[in-house]
């Protein structure tokens, strides 16, 4: 949003508390009533909508006192009001690995609809950005995944006429139709495409049903467009619904064509793309805008008129996996275009009906459109930025990134299939993993209503599956990463107040769970290898674990992963009281140090000879055996300069998608320690400064995010400043491959974090101060309760150069400020914080009182 810049000193009423005011000759007593009686009129006076009157008010009474803060006023931008939409740009992020899906939602939305292209190993969401064929139109997707292609059910797809007029020549199971290049339209909403068959696919979306609008040219015959080309194809549309998902995973399943109505409806059963077991899902599609002339079936290639069911039991009616389906043709549509209404649903065939009767009874593209817009501008309104002199790229990277966060966990509340339960019930982490150091921190300031439910939602699946999930998609267990990452999003919303409703009784048993017993089955939930994490304090490398399965790897990875969970743990413990069990668990969240090799130099080939060499630095992360004795693994395996996929889930090294190097800065626990092991402050800038400059650092996997500002803890906060400058916008920017990885929803997090000018430490109540990449920043306050206050962040000096990018100095709400981190009571309350930034480093943060807290482990026994 663009605004005028005002300058402060032009306000009228700082000129007007310049005028001079004679008190000579008053005596002292009435001198002092007097200055009070005109300060008091003065304050009350001013327009409480204007900068320095409410200011004034701010200052003097706090912000519980003062009312809303900058509700108004010349510094106000356009804001919520404004049309902030037309910065989002959904197809950032729909190639080179992104997985985004560009289509069309609701904020956390299960419907999810857009066209599915023919990319082999990148069309994870359905739509790439690439030149594939279009394949069909889907209506449920994940976005920003890894692994195998996600969802995908129940795929349309239109023909405008067939061969001859005879729809056995049309293509069933082997279609695919290219795309009109440049002509994906993508925004909150709503997505569409122009196809080479004449075809034009429009799709809207409410949160259980998907609307398509397939139009048309409207002349007697279709040329079709592809290799070879086909011409004089006659008018008559064919619209084929697929069983099939876009793994091919289907093993079960039926459908149902209504030769009266046009109603078709189906199931499959499916399996996760992520993870263990399958899951079922339904749905209802209903088409209006042209009368039918003839409906089928097809197995394969193979289409018929009869019969009009099949499914996967029924003698006589066998429908092998693959692709499997139901067609109808339509006479010409009288204004050349058919709308198809795709109800959607984990329950059942009915439920889908009634979702689509309930959601789209009047087939208005428009009007669900329309509200999809608005939902999204509800959701975003939140945030309010002053973009003067900034970049509409910019803006659109930071926008899109704050829209992308919203798309998943995805809200699947009265469609679990699996319990009956009041809580609400989201679907979709994928992975926590991925999601807890960004994503869900900025939930919790962005939208905590939400945030909130996905913690409830967590804690219910522990209540009636026996542990918290670090992945999980489409009602089943998700493949874990690393640690129970769930642990620390729980401890987040704890140390940040996220209390309504939330049962803290179940979610401290669930968290206990995860840190003491071990599931059969590690490898999709909870922890392995406890016995000897408990007994030593590290897992071994050649641990014998008879408690439970999973993959033995990534021992390194999973243990500093352990012992931050374990030192959330603690603080939750603490906080609910559990004295005794607070003590264990922060002296376990101290067990990062037995992985630490005191002597691992950091080696690498580059001479010509082949001969190793080694650089400057000494001690990192290392596996350990049971004896005690320290293995191998070279510091630079699984970065981009090192074997980089060497490293995945069901690959046998110690780390897990990074490196040792990436690995020894993960103690954001007690980052004071690890500055001490790695030679102190100035070693340790050298050595994050190092990683950052070769190439080890990577940026496409989450784990990179907070050693970007990890400076801070070093005393050189404009050092974070400074890199947070180097990837944005080099790696986060506005176009189709503006993220270095999959999305997951959090690279969208991290450059929404940057830019505004703070970042999390997830788990604590901690986020690193830097300058926004804006004049100023606002972010409605959880506390209003309806009133118009917000946390404010103001550069008062802001460069649109990029020059002064540090911090050299700072006021909270009036008063001097010098740490370089704030707690989230600023986002509860509001406040205002003026940063005076310079095109050099200073003093501003380096004080030890001004560095982040680190907790050393506690002693138990």
């Amino acid at each position: 949003m663009m605004k005028q810049r005002i300058r402060l000193d032009a306000s009228p009423y700082r000129k007007a508390a310049r005028m001079p005011v004679q008190f000579r000759g008053i005596p002292r007593r009435r001198k002092v009533l007097a200055i009070a009686f005109f300060c008091v009129c003065l304050i009350l006076l001013l327009p409480r909508r204007e900068f320095l009157g409410k200011t004034i008010w701010f200052f003097l009474l706090g912000p519980d006192l003062a009312g809303p803060y900058d509700a108004g006023g010349p510094t106000r931008s356009s804001g919520p009001t404004a049309d902030i939409l037309k910065f989002i740009d959904p197809l950032i992020g729909t190639t080179n690995g992104g997985h985004v899906f560009p289509g069309a939602s609701l904020p956390y939305g299960m419907a999810k609809a857009v066209a599915d292209t023919h990319s082999p190993a990148e069309n994870a969401a359905g739509y790439v950005s690439d030149d594939g064929n279009i394949i069909g139109f889907s209506h449920m997707h994940d976005s920003g995944t890894g692994g195998q292609p996600s969802m995908g059910n129940f795929p349309l797809f239109v023909h405008p006429g067939c061969p001859e007029d005879d729809f056995a020549k049309c293509e069933f199971a082997f279609r695919t139709v290219k795309r009109v290049p440049g002509s994906a339209i993508a925004s909150p909403g709503y997505f569409s495409l122009n196809l080479t068959n004449s075809v034009r696919a429009e799709m809207a979306v409410t949160q259980h049903t998907a609307l398509y609008r397939f139009s048309f040219p409207g002349t007697d015959t279709v040329k079709i467009v592809q290799d070879p080309p086909v011409a004089d194809v006659p008018y008559s549309p064919v619209v084929v619904v697929d069983l099939i998902d876009l793994m091919n995973s289907r093993r079960a399943g039926g459908i149902q064509v209504y030769p009266e109505t046009g109603r078709v409806v189906g199931e499959g059963q499916y399996s996760p793309s992520f993870g263990s077991g399958h899951y079922q899902a339904f749905f209802c599609a209903d088409f209006k805008g042209a009368k039918l002339r003839k409906t089928g079936t097809f197995l394969t290639d193979t289409a018929k008129e009869e019969p009009k069911f099949l499914n996967s039991e029924d003698q006589g009616t066998f429908m092998p996996s693959g692709s499997a389906g139901a067609w109808l043709q339509f006479e010409k549509p009288e204004a050349n275009a058919i709308y198809a209404r795709v109800g959607l649903s984990f329950m059942s065939v009915d439920k889908a009906c009634e979702n689509a009767e309930d959601e789209i009874s009047d087939f208005g593209f428009e009007r669900v459109e329309a509200e999809a817009r608005q939902a999204w501008s509800n959701k975003l309104s939140v945030i309010d930025i002053d973009a003067t002199d900034v970049s509409e790229e910019l803006q659109t990277t930071f926008w899109s990134g704050l829209y992308r966060t919203m798309l998943s966990p995805q809200n699947y509340t009265g469609e679990n299939p699996l319990w009956n339960s009041t809580e609400p019930y989201f679907d979709s982490f994928y992975c926590i993993w991925d999601s807890f150091r960004a994503q869900h921190p900025l939930l919790t300031i962005i939208d905590p209503v939400a945030q909130t439910q996905m913690v409830r939602a967590l804690i219910d699946i522990y209540r009636h599956e026996g542990k918290l999930p670090d992945c999980r998609m489409h009602f089943c267990k998700g493949f874990t990463q690393g640690g129970s990452n769930a642990d620390i999003v729980i401890a987040d919303a704890f140390v940040k107040k996220l209390t309504a409703g939330v049962d803290w009784d179940t979610a401290y048993q669930a968290v206990v769970s995860d840190a003491e017993v071990e599931p059969a089955n590690w490898g999709l939930e909870g922890r392995g290898n406890l016995v000897s994490w408990h007994a030593l304090g590290y897992i071994p490398w050649n641990d014998v674990d008879n408690n439970g399965t999973g993959p033995s790897s990534r021992t390194i990875s999973r243990g500093v992963e352990y012992a931050y969970d374990d030192f959330c743990i603690s603080s939750l413990a603490s906080g609910l009281g559990h004295t005794a069990d607070a003590a264990k668990y922060s002296s376990r969240g101290g067990n990062w140090v037995n992985y630490w090799n005191a002597d691992q130099k950091d080696l690498y080939r580059e001479t010509p000879d082949g001969s190793v060499v080694s650089t400057e630095f000494t001690g990192f992360m290392q596996p350990r055996e049971a004896n005690g004795s320290f293995r191998y693994q070279n510091t630079r395996t699984c970065s981009p300069i090192r074997n980089q996929h060497s490293c995945y889930y069901d690959t046998g090294l110690d780390t897990y998608e990074g490196s040792p190097w990436l690995y020894s800065f993960f103690v954001p626990q007690n980052m004071a320690k690890l500055i001490t092991l790695m030679g102190g402050q100035h070693s340790f800038v050298d050595r994050l400064t190092y990683f950052h400059e070769s190439g080890i650092a990577y940026m496409g996997n989450e784990q990179a995010f907070l050693p970007v500002f990890q400076f801070h803890y070093a005393a050189r906060p404009g050092l974070s400043s400074y890199w947070a400058h180097r990837y944005i916008p080099s790696q986060f920017n506005a176009s189709v491959n503006g993220i270095p990885g999959n999305d997951d929803c959090a690279m969208g997090a991290f450059s929404a974090f940057a830019l505004m000018g703070f970042f999390p430490v997830a788990g604590q109540d901690v986020y690193l101060l830097t300058p926004p990449f804006f004049p100023q920043v606002k972010i409605r306050a959880a506390a209003a309760g309806g009133r118009d206050r917000w946390a404010v962040i103001r550069v008062r000096n802001f460069d649109p150069e990029n020059k002064r990018i540090y911090i050299k100095s700072a006021r909270l709400n009036g008063r001097k400020y010098t740490k370089n981190w704030i707690t989230h009571e600023f986002f509860i309350k509001g406040g205002l914080l003026e940063l005076e930034v310079a095109e050099t480093e200073g003093s501003w943060g380096t004080g030890e009182a001004d560095l982040p807290p680190s907790y050393e482990a506690e002693k138990w026994t």
